[in-house]
């Protein structure tokens, strides 16, 4: 089962985005809804009010349409605490829950002044576990659908049996959507929007069953929920049936038509197709950790989108930092990092994730030395570079580059201002000065080392007797409190480590530029991404036309066509 692309082409998250068990960057369709419903609500009408109001009506009945329940079973809601709360509230007796939950399934039990806690066991909620601990006393069980920490995936079909005819509350925010649960087998079901169903904050919904709300009275029941709501005869009336009773006073129409819009889009996708893209991303993701070396601390037999990972003897803490540097966004805790795709996150974003953990793991780079020049007047120089940097004092770096030796053109390195050493290859900025034959000396402009600090660079191109150029030096420097950078030329460029990085990030980089998803992308999209590319020098790499044609799904003579038809 295929996810359609009209889908796909909804979404167009950073690549590196791995947090969606944190948060889902919305579709466009979404922002669009709601922006839509934004300037309804400016133009103002005698209807307005009314026309609006309808998205609540649409949210609920997609709601239930996933759920295979019943529109008025459905009540919409801000966020997922506030369902907890509510249905907290209600409960009149003992409640069986994890102390592991994520607090937003603690504190409203806790805070409960009806309810009377009894905690699990650390360690995943199964029925075995639930069955050992239920007594008497006990009226519900509260669970998640999928542990945050784990990504463990609760069995809740097995809960329904072993809880019985007790209650069986269940926060699904971090699956539903992308896991194909029984949702029905929950008695009550909140889910907040803001997750896998990417429909922004302040949306979500709860969903009652029959016995939910033949049992619980709602506490929390505004005048919304109250039959006859509309009628203002200055009495209280009745709570309302059904999931309607459980109405505060009315969301955010705005919210509930982006919410609407979220749950049709999963509709159209089908949950079956995005759970299993899911988990082949989670697959290729546990895969480059194991080749790193590293550790999967996550379920790994009933589990959803989240893979929690380890490395020996790298806290999480300083991966985490790596990983950001790399343009990898992920959850960092103190015991390990937390990975979560979604079914747009494409194979690029895996292998951008592969490549940080291969250079956080790689040996430590030396950070000094000389390697064999191809010319003479470079080979002069390369001696000269250390009692250079020494010279211009501390926060200073010094680099030679040898043309003749592309891509990996440092022969000689002093400092590390921007952690390179010989080997590795110059910046995007000259690379594409070379490639144009623009080798014009640059002086005292300002760029941003990987850290992200300020620093002033100067680079002179080095000539043979016929001036050609051969080589370049590089002098970046930390200015500090000193004279600032001369801001005249506004020239900013990556240090990358390796060939591989500089490669990606220029793909990367005119990929963007094109702004059409390489799934969508027609000729003329991928002709352009090779024009991007030729101007910035890509292709004075080695191989990097069979990197670029596997990128783009075309062969290598196809580029080699475009970049025929390019320099025609």
């Amino acid at each position: 089962m295929r996810i359609p692309s009209s889908y796909l082409v909804q979404f167009h998250e950073p690549e590196g985005y791995l947090d969606f068990a944190r948060f889902g960057p919305p579709a466009h369709a979404v922002v669009d809804a709601s922006t839509r419903l934004l300037e309804t609500s400016a133009a103002a009408g005698p209807s307005t009010v009314d026309d609006l109001m309808r998205q609540d009506l649409r949210a609920r009945a997609a709601a239930a349409r996933l759920c295979r329940g019943d529109t008025d079973h459905v009540a919409l809601l801000p966020n997922t605490s506030t369902g907890l709360f509510q249905v907290a509230l209600a409960v009149r007796g003992g409640v069986l829950v994890s102390a592991g939950e994520f607090p937003a399934n603690t504190y409203p039990w806790v805070r409960a002044p009806g309810a009377e806690v009894s905690w699990l066991p650390a360690g995943p909620v199964t029925p075995e576990a639930v069955r050992a601990a239920l007594t008497p006393g006990i009226d519900a069980v509260s669970v998640s659908a999928v542990d945050f920490r784990t990504g463990y995936r609760a069995d809740l079909a097995a809960l329904r049996e072993a809880v019985g005819d007790r209650l069986l509350v269940v926060d699904g925010i971090q699956g539903f959507g992308v896991v194909d649960e029984p949702w029905e087998a929950a008695d009550v079901l909140v889910v907040g929007g803001q997750k896998w169903l990417r429909a922004g904050w302040s949306t979500g919904f709860l969903l009652l069953s029959d016995r939910a709300l033949e049992r619980l009275d709602p506490v929390l029941s505004g005048w919304t929920g109250a039959e006859d709501a509309g009628l203002f005869d200055d009495a209280v009336h009745p709570v309302g049936e059904g999931a309607a009773g459980w109405s505060i006073t009315n969301l955010s129409p705005i919210a509930a038509g982006a919410l609407a819009t979220a749950l049709e889009l999963v509709e159209l996708a089908g949950v079956p197709a995005l759970e299993r893209r899911v988990a082949e991303r989670v697959d290729e993701l546990a895969e480059a950790v194991r080749a790193a070396g590293g550790e999967v601390v996550s379920a790994t037999d009933r589990r959803a989108g989240i893979l929690a990972f380890t490395l020996p003897d790298r806290p999480a803490p300083v991966v985490g930092a790596a990983l950001a540097a790399a343009g990898v966004t992920a959850t960092v805790r103190p015991e390990h990092v937390r990975l979560s795709p979604h079914a747009s996150t494409t194979p690029g974003t895996v292998d951008r994730f592969a490549a940080a953990l291969r250079e956080l793991v790689a040996p430590a780079p030396r950070r000094t030395g000389a390697a064999p020049v191809t010319h003479d007047v470079l080979a002069a120089l390369v001696p000269t570079v250390n009692g250079l940097a020494e010279a211009l004092g501390p926060g200073t770096e010094v680099v030679l580059h040898d043309l003749g030796a592309l891509p990996n053109s440092i022969v000689a390195i002093a400092g590390d201002l921007t952690g390179r050493q010989v080997g590795g290859p110059m910046t995007d900025l000259l690379l594409g000065l070379v490639r144009r034959g623009t080798t014009q000396d640059l002086a005292g402009y300002e760029t941003y080392a990987p850290d992200g600090r300020a620093i002033r660079s100067s680079t002179v191109f080095l000539r043979d007797a016929d001036g050609v150029a051969v080589g370049c030096l590089c002098v970046n420097s930390d200015p500090g409190a000193g004279v600032p950078p001369d801001r005249a030329v506004n020239a900013v460029e990556a240090f990358p480590g390796d060939v591989d990085t500089l490669q990606r990030l220029l793909v990367e980089r005119a990929v963007d530029a094109v702004g059409v998803p390489v799934e969508l992308m027609k000729k003329s999209h991928k002709s352009q991404v090779v024009r991007v590319l030729d101007e910035a020098g890509l292709f004075l790499i080695r191989d990097s036309v069979d990197y670029l044609a596997g990128v783009l799904g075309v062969t290598r003579y196809t580029i080699y066509n475009y970049l025929n038809e390019i320099r025609g």
